[in-house]
């Protein structure tokens, strides 16, 4: 089923059984069921929120049963929009899209459509540099952990040799200086992408906010905060508690998280845990 908000009312997505077009479909996916979609009728079109609700990429084309306006894409955390490909063909307008894991986004029809077809240019981002070690690392304190550490290089806390670490539950502050990248300019987006982060990362560059990062791709734009010369990147990672709960099921372990009940047992399975990376700048690179 699918839900229409607004005016319309809640409806069977036809399949073609009946005559009836299917109101929202998509070929090309993994699995059928993996994207969901809810239709609201506008007083000057229409607008589809679409879920990826898996936790993988999803590439399709989206075939919705709208003509005569040329769609939008529009983006709820950030606020911002951009035009998107898209043909009408045979009672429908198929707009390719890609979809992150877990990703979500508006597909809007309000403009008027004065050709049959667009090609917009796709954003593929790519490497500029990767950030190697050493990290500075901070702990929450009264956690368990050391207040202050140095890593050599990026890894999941969760396999630390430290047991303060391993079980730590709370926010790890990543500190690190980079230098901008040479040959990269203001007209061209700068991404950070911190590859893998368990479970939600805050950024800051120079001491001013750059955002928040809580699903992949775990990517923010800082080209604005980015100055010439010598940077510094702070990231500010909270995971689950669930390793600190396994941490104080350890024999004598002295604890230091409190649950009503009995939580994890001492041989349970630790979560993947903080800033696993890797880190990297990323602009892009445009092409059809």
């Amino acid at each position: 089923m699918r839900f229409a908000a607004g005016r319309a009312a809640l409806g069977i997505v036809a399949d073609g059984s009946v005559g009836v077009a299917a109101d929202a479909r998509f070929a090309g996916e993994t699995s059928p069921a993996s994207i969901l979609f809810v239709h609201r009728r506008l007083s000057d079109g229409d607008t589809y929120y679409l879920s990826n609700r898996e936790n993988r990429t999803e590439t399709v084309e989206a075939h919705f049963r709208v003509t005569g306006k040329a769609p939008e894409l529009w983006h709820a955390e950030t606020g911002t929009s951009e035009p998107v490909s898209y043909r009408i063909e045979k009672g429908e307008t198929v707009v390719p899209l890609i979809l992150d894991p877990d990703e979500s986004v508006h597909v809007v029809f309000r403009t008027p459509a004065t050709v049959p077809s667009r090609t917009v240019a796709t954003v593929t981002p790519s490497e500029i540099t990767m950030f190697a070690g050493p990290w500075n690392v901070s702990f929450q304190p009264d956690r368990g952990a050391p207040l202050n550490v140095t890593l050599a290089d990026l890894a999941p806390l969760d396999v630390n040799a430290d047991p303060g670490i391993r079980y730590f539950s709370g926010i790890a502050t990543y500190g690190k200086t980079f230098d901008a990248p040479s040959g990269w300019n203001r007209t061209r987006p700068l991404w950070l992408d911190l590859g893998d982060v368990r479970e939600l990362a805050e950024v800051r560059i120079n001491g001013r906010p750059a955002g928040t990062a809580w699903h992949a791709p775990f990517r923010l734009e800082i080209g604005a905060l980015v100055k010439p010369g010598r940077n510094q990147l702070t990231v500010k990672v909270a995971n689950l508690w669930v390793n600190r709960l396994i941490g104080d099921a350890q024999p004598g372990a002295a604890k230091i998280a409190w649950a009503a009940g009995p939580t994890y047992r001492a041989d349970a399975l630790l979560r993947r845990s903080g800033l696993v990376g890797p880190v990297r700048l990323l602009t892009d690179s445009a092409h059809h």
